[in-house]
């Protein structure tokens, strides 16, 4: 689906792969997008029931590749600073689900589980300085 967008006088075309996703995968000039829409209470299909948008960050390529490899691993989409971890091995979690914030150029950015699983390990702590493509935790087999 292409939705036009504008924002501060510019036109853009968006192309929105499965608006029921989540994440939602949004295409914007060749660059790919993961955005966690927050939806009113009555779930309807149509896009415009989404009332905001948390942080959107592109997807890293090496992103892509292990999500549709349901990888056993959460890594960082870009660098920055643990500030909050929301999760522990052994604990169960759902896709979608906050592991853990990153801060990167002041902004937080809620790391999100990419599937449901039991994580084994977390291997950040609050405060570590973390690189792009880091492994944060991973998630039993």
């Amino acid at each position: 689906m292409n939705i036009q967008v504008k924002v501060n006088d510019a036109l853009f075309t968006v192309q929105i792969d499965d608006v029921h996703a989540r994440p939602v995968i949004a295409t914007i000039e060749g660059e790919q997008f993961e955005v966690w829409p927050k939806e009113e209470q009555e779930q309807r299909p149509e896009l415009h029931t989404v009332k905001s948008v948390s942080a959107v960050s592109p997807i890293p390529q090496k992103a892509q590749e292990t999500k549709q490899t349901n990888s056993a691993s959460i890594n960082a989409p870009l660098p920055g600073v643990i500030i909050s971890i929301e999760t522990k091995a052994g604990e169960k979690v759902k896709v979608g689900q906050t592991l853990c914030t990153l801060e990167a150029m002041k902004m937080k950015n809620g790391i999100r589980s990419n599937r449901d699983g039991v994580v084994a390990e977390v291997l950040v702590s609050v405060g570590d300085q973390v690189q792009h493509g880091q492994a944060l935790l991973r998630f039993e087999e």
